[in-house]
């Protein structure tokens, strides 16, 4: 039996909390967070802790991590010192190195550690990179996640700005495709940025854009927004291109940019040749809890399965240190340059 512990109870922690409820073979043992929380019913009978060092105590064997980014390497560690395999939300950590310890520390201990890139679990974005590697590169890489967010969702906006850009925050998501598509290694990140609001820190922009060059010619373009100022239109542009053709979701600007839901759907991808077109429709697509519950099944069987995790936590620290020399070119006002050892 997977005894597990759950660390931040806001969207995502609920989700991987859920998640877990219903999979075989594992039993919650502690919920945790440092305010109190309205529980959905399943949840409701679980132990509630108000400290991460509560629920080390437990001896749990898995531990989920979905508090801010700026907690997340202390945390993995100490749960991985602890004895359990860790679950943590992405970013990985709020700097490379804090990235890169936390990886030895799973290599030394020997525990599994897989990081939320929830679009890896997502059958259309799967369909999406084998399509747009079947191409054959170097790629321009075109992504975009702007959210316009009013209310309760620029609250947690700007929450999360206290410790992490748009960028940075969503930016993995997509560098990760970025990656995963090209097997070039980054060079070179040039970012620009905008303080669009009074609402956040001086030192914080709301708005973010950056390119990254890799060692095979590929070049990515990727950009992120949050605020009530922002506009909805062409608010999720996913369009990659190789001298053979391209790929693109066709389907992205359905709804609302702050649904969440929203930000996995693909609906469609149009598959370009200069010999022709071809549409792939991807109808009863995953919501957000399905892709929860594919991460935590995942997590579950990374640790039954004993499956190989090397490559992926290479991949969660090269994507993270692309957005994160990003944010320094923003703040530096000079392209950083990443070299082939990423």
């Amino acid at each position: 039996m997977i005894r597990a512990v759950i660390a931040g109870l806001g969207n995502m922690g609920l989700s991987h909390a859920l998640a877990l409820h219903s999979l075989p073979g594992v039993e919650i043992i502690g919920l945790i967070n440092r305010s109190p929380v309205e529980l959905p019913e399943e949840l409701q009978s679980y132990p509630r802790l108000k400290s991460f060092s509560d629920g080390l105590e437990l001896k749990p064997n898995l531990v989920v991590i979905a508090t801010y980014s700026d907690s997340h390497a202390d945390y993995a560690c100490a749960a991985m010192e602890a004895g359990a395999h860790v679950f943590v939300e992405k970013p990985l950590a709020t700097t490379v190195s804090d990235a890169e310890r936390v990886v030895a520390k799973a290599k030394e201990t020997g525990r599994k550690l897989v990081v939320g890139y929830i679009l890896r679990h997502h059958p259309s974005w799967i369909r999406l990179i084998k399509e747009a590697r079947g191409l054959g590169g170097p790629f321009v890489f075109r992504l975009n996640l702007n959210q316009q967010s009013s209310g309760a969702e620029w609250e947690t906006h700007k929450a999360l700005m206290q410790t992490t850009s748009p960028i940075v925050d969503c930016g993995v998501h997509y560098v990760d495709v970025m990656c995963q598509i090209t097997d070039g290694k980054p060079l070179r990140v040039h970012g620009m940025g905008v303080r669009l609001s009074n609402e956040i820190a001086e030192d914080m922009y709301n708005y973010g854009q950056f390119q990254v060059v890799f060692d095979d010619g590929s070049v990515g373009w990727y950009e992120a927004g949050w605020g009530p100022m922002m506009s909805e239109t062409a608010f999720f542009v996913k369009d990659i291109v190789s001298p053979n053709g391209s790929v693109s979701i066709t389907d992205g600007n359905k709804g609302a940019s702050a649904n969440i839901d929203g930000h996995t759907k693909v609906g469609s991808i149009l598959v370009h040749r200069p010999d022709g077109d071809v549409s792939i429709d991807l109808p009863d697509e995953p919501g957000h809890q399905e892709l929860c519950d594919a991460e935590q099944a995942y997590m579950v069987r990374a640790i039954t399965e004993n499956i190989d995790l090397k490559r992926h936590m290479q991949d969660a620290v090269q994507s993270l240190a692309i957005c994160l020399a990003a944010d320094e070119s923003i703040r530096t006002g000079q392209p950083i340059t990443l070299g082939t050892a990423q």
